[in-house]
């Protein structure tokens, strides 16, 4: 994981997170059962441009033709327990319950936010990130059936660029996100982005 990070081990508040948001920080830990969590600051930041967003013609047909229900912020709480639960293909997750319990309450101060796919009543897949200004920080998904975390990730940027939102950040890049089109810019240049985005008053999700 290139980039800074430092131990953090006072009290962390929701108003101290969003200004570490604001300044190009974010907040992990080394395991879910870790109750401690550290600042990362990457040197390559991973953002996801909402002019350059594409996905394959089969990945199209299967948003066009989903059973799936797309909703948006009903089912938070359960959104970032999902995504904090271990899969197949990560035996092991960083959100713990320090930063569960300040994701939950950054929700209800409007500023975190997530797209949930229902199948039924059955929730079978979403995602969860932090708004701020204009900029959208992505934070972690999930998936319980074929394509339900990628359809939401299409949902999720058809919202952005309808509310007005000029920042999709991803953190890190991952083969699967390049898919999409997410790139890799430098620290400095992800700053200059971010500070126009969160200088903007904050947008409805």
């Amino acid at each position: 994981m290139a980039g800074r990070r430092g131990r953090y081990y006072p009290a962390i508040t929701p108003e101290i997170l969003l200004r570490a948001y604001s300044i190009g920080l974010f907040p992990m830990a080394e395991s879910a059962d870790d109750p401690e969590i550290f600042w990362v600051e990457p040197e390559m930041r991973g953002i996801l441009p909402l002019d350059g967003f594409h996905i394959s013609k089969s990945l199209a047909k299967a948003v066009r033709k989903s059973p799936l229900d797309i909703r948006f912020d009903t089912a938070f709480e359960r959104v970032i327990a999902f995504c904090a639960e271990p899969a197949g293909d990560r035996p092991s997750t960083w959100i713990n319950s320090t930063i569960r319990k300040l994701y939950i309450e950054l929700h209800r101060m409007g500023h975190a936010h997530s797209v949930e796919a229902f199948e039924g009543d059955e929730l079978v897949g979403g995602l969860y990130g932090v708004s701020l200004g204009s900029a959208f920080f992505g934070e972690s998904m999930f998936s319980r059936r074929t394509n339900a975390s990628k359809i939401c990730l299409t949902h999720l940027v058809e919202r952005l660029k309808v509310n007005g939102f000029t920042l999709l950040d991803t953190q890190f890049t991952t083969e699967h996100l390049k898919t999409f089109g997410a790139i890799d810019i430098p620290k400095d240049d992800y700053l200059k982005l971010l500070r126009k985005a969160v200088d903007l008053p904050h947008l409805k999700f």
